[in-house]
């Protein structure tokens, strides 16, 4: 009977610390975002100290995150997603008990390796360049619908540069400037360089 009191005895310690372990666990949670503000879905976020990997989580639908069970010390955080850069926040402190949270400042940059850039040049009917001038890019779905992606203006050079991560897509650009409107549709598939030049039924010197 002793040595079954002694057993229980022990199992009932070993809970005990257990919990008092997890409770002096901290951890973080954050947002990764895109520079448009928007939030970036499955990645990959790591802590690590003295060189060693602690812990990795993804992030949801909306690019929030949790990393909980962490033990109080400082760490730095690694952030990766497919079409982005890497992203490293170092000196992170981490407290028992506490959850850090590090807001929406993980912002992480396109990787240009990864996207399609579409380079579009507006003229005026003389052929000149066309500063100043309003594009709207769509998404063209497969059943002809569109989808509304951003709205753009030309630089002073009639130029301006649109940039999306890699993948079949049809666009349209609406370029429209004192009531003359142009449109094109240019189809996109690998990270590449896409150029096309468009000209507008409007003169430079009407008012």
């Amino acid at each position: 009977m002793n040595r079954y009191f002694k057993l229980i005895s022990i199992s009932i310690l070993l809970a005990l610390t257990s919990v008092s372990v997890l409770a002096q666990s901290g951890g973080v949670k954050g947002k990764v975002r895109a520079n448009n503000g928007s939030g970036i879905a499955n990645a990959t976020v790591t802590a690590r100290q003295f060189g060693k990997d602690i812990k990795t989580v993804r992030s949801d639908s909306k690019g929030v995150f949790q990393l909980a069970g962490l033990e109080t010390g400082v760490y730095s955080l690694l952030f990766d997603a497919d079409g982005y850069q890497s992203g490293l926040l170092q000196g992170v402190e981490v407290k028992g008990g506490n959850v850090r949270d590090l807001g929406e400042r993980l912002i992480l940059r396109p990787d240009q390796g990864n996207l399609i850039i579409v380079n579009g040049s507006i003229f005026y009917k003389e052929g000149t360049s066309l500063g100043g001038a309003k594009v709207e890019v769509e998404l063209v779905n497969a059943d002809g619908s569109t989808k509304r992606l951003t709205t753009l203006y030309t630089t002073i050079q009639g130029e301006f540069t649109y940039k999306r991560p890699e993948g079949a897509a049809k666009l349209r650009f609406k370029a429209k400037f004192k009531g003359a409107e142009g449109v094109k549709e240019v189809d996109v598939d690998t990270a590449a360089v896409y150029r096309f030049a468009l000209t507008l039924d409007v003169s430079r010197t009407e008012k």
